[in-house]
C-alpha cells in the first residue's frame, strides 16, 4: 500500500501531483492536477545510424515529430491491438519512454509525490499490466492501472446502468457500468477498430487504383478526416501520387463501405454484453450508451448503430464531447478520488 498522502493545514494535498494518462494505440494523452494537459501520437523512434542522429540532434523522437522523420528512424508504435506489440524489449522500452515523455510535458517540477492513474485498452490491462507497471514505476510513486472505457465512464460521472464504447486504433473496448468497479465480465474487447478499418481501406484502394501510391499515414488521414456512415452530401476526393504526379481520386464509396463495416460488429458486441446484464435494467442501459475514442468521430456512427439495433428496441447512443482527453480526464478524477487501498506503491 502507498504511504499516506501528505496534506497541508487546509486539507489539500501538499506538493502531490495527480496525473491521469490515457495510453492509447494511436494517441496518448495526459492531464495533471496542476492544470496542464497534453497529447501525443503514440509513436517512438530512435535514429537509425550516426548520420541520422547528427541530422536530428536527438537520441529519441516522439509523436508527429517521429512520424515526420520516420525515414531516418527505427520507428515503433508500441501498442498494437491494445497490447504491447510482441512483448519485445524494444517496445517495452518505447512504452517506458513514451510515459516519461508524457509526464515531462506536464512539468511535474518539485512534486514530492506523483500519483498516476493510467488508462489502457482492456486487453492490455489483462495481458500487459506488469509491463505497464514497469513502464511507470520510474516516474511515479504510486500507480493504478484501469481500462480506458472505465476511466471515460468515471470522468463522465456515468457510473450506473450505462455502456461505454471506446473505439481506438487497436481495439474497441466495451464497459458496462453498474455502480461499482467493473470486473472482467463487465467488459469486452474486439480488434475491429481503427487500424482494422485502415487496412480494409488500403486493400480496397489498392485494388481499385493499382497505379496509385498510398502510405499508411495517408490512408489513416483519409479515414479520420472523411470517415462517415450513411448519407453524405459531399464527395470524398483526395490527392495521391500516380506516376509521380499528384492526382485527385474520388474515394467516397470506399470510405463509406469500410466505415459501415464496423457497425454490425459493434452492435453484436453491444447486445452480447447487454443481454448478460440484469434483466430489470437492460432498457435503462440502452438509453445510456456513450461512444468514445477516435473512432467515435466517424460521422453518422451513432445514428448507424441506432438503426442497426432497432430490432432490439429503442437506443439512445451519444458521442462524448472530448474524445481526445476524456480517458485522461477520467483517470485524473480517479487518481484524485481513489482511496489509499486501491493504490500500488511503486
Amino acid at each position: 500500500m502507498a504511504t499516506k498522502k501528505k496534506t497541508s493545514s487546509n486539507g489539500t494535498a501538499d506538493r502531490t501531483l495527480y496525473i491521469g494518462i490515457d495510453l492509447g494505440t494511436s494517441r496518448s494523452a495526459i492531464v495533471a492536477s496542476n492544470g496542464k494537459r497534453e497529447w501525443v501520437q503514440s509513436y517512438v523512434g530512435w535514429p537509425k545510424d550516426f548520420v541520422a542522429k547528427k541530422m536530428l540532434g536527438r537520441d529519441i523522437l516522439f509523436g508527429s515529430d517521429a512520424l515526420e522523420n520516420r525515414l531516418s528512424l527505427k520507428l515503433t508504435r508500441p501498442l498494437e491491438q491494445g497490447v504491447i506489440r510482441d512483448g519485445t524489449q524494444r517496445d517495452e522500452e518505447a512504452v517506458r519512454a513514451l510515459v516519461h515523455h508524457l509526464i515531462e510535458q506536464v512539468n511535474p517540477g518539485k512534486a514530492s509525490e506523483i500519483y498516476a492513474a493510467v488508462g489502457v485498452p482492456a486487453e492490455a490491462l489483462r495481458v500487459n499490466k506488469l509491463a505497464i507497471r514497469n513502464a511507470v514505476k520510474e516516474y511515479a510513486d504510486s500507480l493504478m492501472v484501469v481500462s480506458e472505457p472505465f476511466a471515460v465512464a468515471y470522468g463522465l460521472g456515468t457510473l450506473n446502468n450505462a455502456l461505454i464504447i471506446d473505439i481506438g486504433a487497436g481495439t474497441a473496448d466495451f464497459c458496462i457500468m453498474h455502480g461499482t468497479m467493473p470486473g472482467e465480465e463487465d467488459q469486452r474487447t474486439i480488434t475491429v477498430a481503427g487500424d482494422f478499418l485502415d487496412q480494409q481501406l488500403a486493400n480496397r484502394l489498392g485494388e481499385r487504383h493499382p497505379e496509385a501510391k498510398f502510405s499508411e499515414t495517408m490512408i489513416r488521414s483519409f479515414k479520420e478526416e472523411h470517415g462517415f456512415v450513411g448519407s453524405h452530401r459531399e464527395r470524398v476526393k483526395v490527392k495521391v501520387p500516380v506516376g509521380g504526379v499528384s492526382t485527385s481520386l474520388d474515394v467516397t464509396t470506399d470510405v463509406r463501405a469500410v466505415c459501415e463495416s464496423i457497425v454490425p460488429v459493434l452492435a453484436e458486441a453491444m447486445m452480447d454484453l447487454i443481454a448478460r446484464y440484469e434483466p430489470d435494467f437492460q432498457e435503462e442501459v440502452k438509453q445510456n450508451v456513450f461512444l468514445a475514442g477516435g473512432g467515435s468521430q466517424i460521422k453518422g456512427l451513432a445514428e448507424g448503430l441506432t438503426e442497426e439495433l432497432k430490432s432490439f428496441g429503442a437506443f439512445n447512443i451519444r458521442v462524448i464531447d472530448d474524445p481526445l482527453y476524456a480517458g485522461a480526464e477520467g483517470a485524473l478524477a480517479l487518481a484524485q478520488d481513489m482511496p489509499e487501498e486501491y493504490w500500488e506503491d511503486m
